[in-house]
C-alpha cells in the first residue's frame, strides 16, 4: 500500500509539473504575441505618421499645376489621412474631357467626388487636394490613399502617351518621396471592384506593364 501510494504521490506532482510548464509556455507565447502587436502597431502608427509629415510638408515640383478644391465644398471633405498606405489609379470615364474640366467639376457644390491628382489628355497634371487630406475617389480606401484619376480620349478607357509618360512620372514622384514601392501602387478595381481604370481592368497584362514601367 506504502509503495502504491509513493507511486501515486510521483504520478501527481509530474501531472503538475507538466501543467505548470504548460501554463508557462502558453503564457510565454502570448507574451510574445502581445510584443510583437505592439511593436508591429508602434512601427505602424509612427510610419504613417512620417508620411504624414512628409505629406504636410512637401514640396510639389513646377510641372504640377496646383489647383485646391474650395474649403466647405462637398468634395472636399477636410478630414486628414490615417496614413498613407496606396496610390490608386482611376480613369475619369468622361471621354474627351480635360484634367481643367474635371477639376472644375468637382469644385462643383453639386459634387461629392474629387482626387489628389487629375492627369489630363495632354499630359498635364493638377493638383486638386493636399497631400495630407482625403479624397473622396476610392470608397472605404479613401482613408489612406492617394489617389489619380486620369483623362482618357475614348470610351476603351485606353491612356495617351502623354497622359501615360506624366502618369509614371507623377507616381515614381510619389513612391520615391514616401517611401513606397511599385506594388503599393493599385487599381480602383482592388478596391471594390469597380471596373476602373476599365482599360487596365480589361488588359489586366497592360497593368503590369505599368507596374513595371515604374
Amino acid at each position: 500500500m506504502g509503495s502504491r501510494k509513493m507511486s501515486k504521490g510521483r504520478e501527481n506532482r509530474r501531472k503538475e509539473r507538466r501543467i505548470k510548464r504548460r501554463k508557462r509556455l502558453f503564457t510565454l507565447i502570448m507574451e510574445l504575441l502581445i510584443l510583437g502587436g505592439l511593436v508591429f502597431g508602434g512601427y505602424k502608427y509612427f510610419f504613417h505618421r512620417d508620411r504624414l509629415e512628409i505629406a504636410e510638408n512637401i514640396q510639389l515640383p513646377d510641372w504640377i499645376d496646383v489647383q485646391y478644391i474650395d474649403e466647405g465644398n462637398p468634395s472636399r471633405t477636410g478630414l486628414r489621412l490615417d496614413g498613407i498606405n496606396n496610390i490608386v489609379i482611376h480613369y475619369v470615364g468622361n471621354p474627351g474631357t480635360t484634367a481643367q474640366q474635371n477639376r472644375d467639376f468637382y469644385n462643383h457644390e453639386d459634387s461629392d467626388v474629387c482626387s489628389h491628382f487629375v492627369v489630363g489628355i495632354d499630359g498635364e497634371i493638377i493638383n486638386c487636394v493636399p497631400l495630407y487630406e482625403r479624397s473622396s475617389a476610392s470608397n472605404h480606401r479613401n482613408h489612406d490613399t492617394i489617389s489619380i484619376e486620369v483623362c482618357h480620349p475614348d470610351e476603351s478607357g485606353k491612356f495617351t502617351e502623354a497622359s501615360y509618360d506624366s502618369l509614371i512620372k507623377l507616381t515614381d514622384w510619389l513612391l520615391k518621396e514616401f517611401g513606397m514601392k511599385p506594388e503599393d501602387v493599385i487599381r480602383h478595381y482592388d478596391v471594390t471592384g469597380k471596373e476602373c481604370p476599365i482599360y487596365y481592368v480589361k488588359n489586366p497584362d497592360a497593368w503590369e506593364q505599368f507596374l513595371a514601367d515604374l
